[in-house]
This record gives C-alpha cells, structure tokens and sequence, in this order.
C-alpha cells in the first residue's frame, strides 16, 4: 500500500511540475511592444507599410515578433505548418493588405481563433506603430518561393 501511495505522490509531483508547460500554448499574454523613436502614425489605418527598411522598426519589430508572433508563426517567421510562413510574403500593396485585415480582425473559422485581433484600432494589444514595425522586420527575412 505504501508502495502505491508513493508512486501518486510522484505522479502528482511530476504533473505539477509539467503541467504549465504542456498548457502554455493556450492563453497567453501579448508582452508590450515599445515603438518609443519612431514617427507616430495615429488611428486611420495606412495601406502601405510605413517603416519598411526604417532600421529602428526593423529592430523593435524583431523583438516584437519574437515575444508576440513566434509561437505560433515560428522562429524567423518560418511555419511549422498550420500558419502561413510569413517568409514568403510579397510585401506588396496585396500583401500590406492582407496584414492589415489579419492584425486588425484576426482570423476565426468554425469558432476556433486562429489569429486573435492585435490592432488596439479593433480591440488588440497593439498600435499601429508596434505593428508595421512587425510587418517590416518580416520584410527583412522573405525569400523567393
């Protein structure tokens, strides 16, 4: 009997320790995102990423994208699969249209969300500046198809 008293105690010790880390997928907070050096853009929505090749964008849109985008878009924007890989975007006026649709209104099928709302315009996290900072730092890592 004591046998079988330590072997739970051991279970529930060991799923106590897992258990974050087998849910943390799940909800998790957007990490804020400092756009502070960069021209403030204001709550009208532009159609044309203003910060592509802006070096300061560049750099906080990395750190952005690996707090808020990686985990489920992938290291370096390259998909595991499910997600598109954000590598081969065009960054052309289809695709900055395509980003500003996703970021400001997600993406839900069949009442599953597979990309939640992060414009602050819409009910996000993130102003717009945080978010083309974003879209230019993936500019950076496109390649051809």
């Amino acid at each position: 009997m004591k046998h079988n008293n330590i072997s739970a105690i051991a279970f529930i010790c060991i799923f106590s320790f897992f258990s974050p880390l087998l849910f943390a997928h799940g909800d998790v907070a957007p990490q804020p995102v400092n756009t502070e050096g960069l021209e403030e853009l204001g709550d009208e929505w532009l159609e044309r990423n203003p910060y592509s090749g802006n070096e300061k964008a560049i750099k906080i849109g990395e750190a952005a994208y690996g707090q808020n985008c990686a985990r489920c878009h992938g290291l370096q924007g390259k998909s595991g699969g499910i997600n598109p890989d954000l590598r081969k975007m065009k960054h052309n006026a289809e695709d900055d249209a395509w980003y500003v649709m996703r970021v400001r209104k997600g993406s839900v099928r069949n009442g599953v969300t597979y990309m939640p709302v992060f414009a602050d315009t819409d009910g996000g996290p993130f102003s717009q500046e945080a978010l083309w900072a974003i879209w230019a730092w993936i500019e950076t890592i496109a390649i051809e198809d």
